[in-house]
């Protein structure tokens, strides 16, 4: 059965896409920690990092790269913080999260919700400023 993210990349399921390109793909967490959290995967449905080859390992983390420096300065944090967990979902995804402490990357904390205008409002932000 396919992954959720693998069924987000096929069009079956509905994201809030801030960018993409043949071979990834990035959008909002639905359930966030902040404002602003993303997730960035490949579009190979390998459910562990470590199991890319070399050229798909390092693609992927220069498209996270990208869409880290287009969501630096948007949010009201110091840096954007990374994280690859990788239980929850079996395919391969990074976390990029605006933060201001380590604190704000506990995935044990209680989930954000947004309304969708607002996804809308910050993929469109963070799209926008996507080389």
């Amino acid at each position: 059965m396919a992954s959720i993210f693998k069924r987000i990349i096929d069009g079956e399921i509905p994201c809030y896409k801030v960018a993409e390109d043949d071979e990834h793909l990035a959008f909002l967490d639905i359930q966030p920690l902040r404002e602003g959290h993303v997730l960035v995967i490949p579009k190979i449905e390998e459910p562990y990092i470590f199991a890319l080859n070399d050229s798909s390992y390092t693609k992927l983390w220069l498209f996270a790269k990208k869409v880290a420096d287009a969501m630096d300065g948007e949010f009201d944090a110091e840096r954007i913080g990374i994280t690859v967990i990788g239980l929850e979902v079996p395919h391969t995804h990074i976390h990029l999260i605006p933060i201001n402490g380590v604190a704000d990357m506990n995935f044990a904390s209680a989930k954000k919700s947004f309304p969708p205008e607002t996804m809308r409002n910050i993929a469109d932000r963070i799209a926008r400023r996507v080389k």
